[in-house]
């Protein structure tokens, strides 16, 4: 095995160990560009101002709670090297068509607070996978799509656009979810100070 193989099959995860992520809650999650270049516009005044690559990313993240029944989209930005989202999403049983957990409107019911996590341990000890309709597969399909549409209109085919990895969090309760829709609200506010911009 290469040096490089090697070092990508030892990464060490950032997701809760054997927590099931395919599983009904709340994550706030941040996507971070490739080297936190600054791809997606820029903060005038106090406002984002996308250019046509910040719109790909607000119409992939739109687009995602269309095609994915599993999730549905909640607050998010997209600043000018990374986006900050909340991603609603409902369990396996409910994903084709059930109400548990879902209000008929556009927005999902809140979960009985607070989230208790699903422990799912495998049985070799693995620590992450990518079920199909989980947070993990939701963000591979988001970046793949995102930076498929990027590429196309900058004419760079196989370009990375986002950082191998992403940063979630497991919203528990529901004052930490209005904290977080108040501080995805307050990024742009904030900008100056962003000691990683």
């Amino acid at each position: 095995m290469s040096a490089s193989n090697s070092e990508h099959h030892h990464r060490r995860s950032v997701r809760l160990a054997g927590y099931d992520y395919a599983g009904p809650g709340i994550y706030f999650i941040t996507l971070c560009t490739r080297n936190r270049e600054s791809l997606f516009g820029t903060v005038e005044d106090g406002r984002m101002c996308l250019n046509p690559l910040g719109r790909i990313v607000a119409e992939e993240w739109d687009r995602s709670g269309i095609i994915r029944p599993e999730c549905a989209m909640d607050e998010m930005v997209v600043m000018p090297n990374h986006l900050h989202g909340l991603v609603w999403f409902r369990g396996p049983a409910d994903s084709a068509g059930g109400d548990a957990g879902w209000c008929r409107g556009a927005q999902p019911c809140a979960p009985t607070w607070p989230c208790a996590p699903t422990w799912t341990p495998d049985a070799n000890g693995a620590l992450f996978r990518r079920p199909p309709r989980s947070l993990g597969a939701f963000v591979a399909g988001f970046k793949a799509a995102s930076t498929r549409r990027i590429n196309t209109l900058r004419k760079s085919p196989g370009n990375p656009v986002w950082q191998r990895n992403f940063h979630e969090h497991i919203v528990r309760h529901e004052q930490e979810l209005v904290a977080i829709r108040r501080y995805v609200r307050d990024n742009l506010a904030n900008w100056a100070e962003d000691p990683e911009r």
